[in-house]
C-alpha cells in the first residue's frame, strides 16, 4: 500500500512538472507565498485554466493553499521534488552502472579477440 502511494505521488509530481505553466507557477512560488490571482496575472490564459493547473500542483503535494477570507494564498512544498530527484538519481546510478559494465564487457571482448 505504501509503495502504491509513493508511486501515485511520483506520478502526480511528474505530471505536474510536465507543463511549462505549472513549472512557472512553481518558480514564482520559490520567491514566497502568493495569491492565486497574482500567480495567474502573467499568463495569457483564463483564471479557470490557472486554477486547473494549481489543482494538479496541489494533487502532487507541490503547493499548499491557505485561505484568508476570500483570498487564497499558495506556497511551495518542495518535498515531492526531493522525492522525484531521488527517484531520478536511483535510475541514473542504475543505468550508469549497467553502461559501465557493458563498456567493460566490450573492452574485454576486444582484448580477447586480439583487436
Amino acid at each position: 500500500m505504501i509503495a502504491m502511494r509513493t508511486n501515485d505521488l511520483l506520478d502526480n509530481t511528474m505530471i505536474a512538472l510536465a507543463d511549462p505553466v505549472r513549472r512557472r507557477i512553481l518558480q514564482r512560488l520559490e520567491a514566497g507565498e502568493a495569491r492565486v490571482t497574482d500567480l495567474a496575472e502573467p499568463f495569457d490564459i483564463s483564471l479557470n485554466s490557472v486554477s486547473k493547473h494549481i489543482r494538479l500542483l496541489e494533487r502532487a503535494g507541490l503547493v499548499r493553499r491557505r485561505r484568508a477570507g476570500r483570498e487564497h494564498f499558495l506556497s511551495l512544498d518542495p518535498a515531492p521534488l526531493d522525492a522525484a530527484a531521488a527517484w531520478i538519481e536511483e535510475r541514473r546510478r542504475f543505468w550508469a552502472g549497467r553502461l559501465d559494465a557493458l563498456e567493460q564487457a566490450i573492452v574485454a571482448d576486444g582484448h580477447n579477440t586480439g583487436e
